[in-house]
């Protein structure tokens, strides 16, 4: 059998809600025939004070560094991620850096940002094979 592809993945988060990014970097870690890198930095590795203005300086250069060497960019659609000034920050830096966006359904709702909509190369709900299966279609 080949070697399995790795991806490399950078997944959105925000820090106050943070149960979904949890929730999603399980799901993929146990999906089988699927092997990936974590780029991000959930809430409990935090890099510096994103509340003031040097902070968010060096938060938004060290996300570039987050996203650059991504295949793709999980955005998870919760609508807090509307009013959320660092996803928006973390769209617009796949964008900069040309990165495949999927977007997430929250699990069991119908609405995702717009935001997130007019970002994403593909949109899937909270299943791990669709959210698998968009990752290795889009990624680079």
């Amino acid at each position: 059998m080949p070697e399995l592809k790795t991806y490399d993945l950078f997944l959105s988060h925000a820090w106050r809600y943070n149960d979904d990014y949890y929730r999603l970097e399980k799901m993929l870690k146990e999906a089988p025939l699927f092997k990936w890198r974590n780029y991000s930095v959930p809430m409990h590795d935090p890099l510096i004070d994103p509340s003031t203005p040097t902070g968010k300086t060096k938060l938004t250069e060290l996300l570039n560094r987050q996203v650059r060497p991504a295949n793709c960019v999980i955005i998870l659609g919760g609508m807090y991620a509307a009013y959320s000034e660092w996803i928006i920050k973390e769209i617009k830096l796949a964008q900069d850096l040309k990165k495949p966006i999927v977007g997430i359904y929250p699990w069991g709702q119908q609405n995702i940002p717009v935001a997130i909509q007019n970002a994403a190369n593909e949109l899937v709900r909270w299943n791990t094979s669709s959210i698998i299966s968009a990752i290795r279609r889009n990624s680079l």
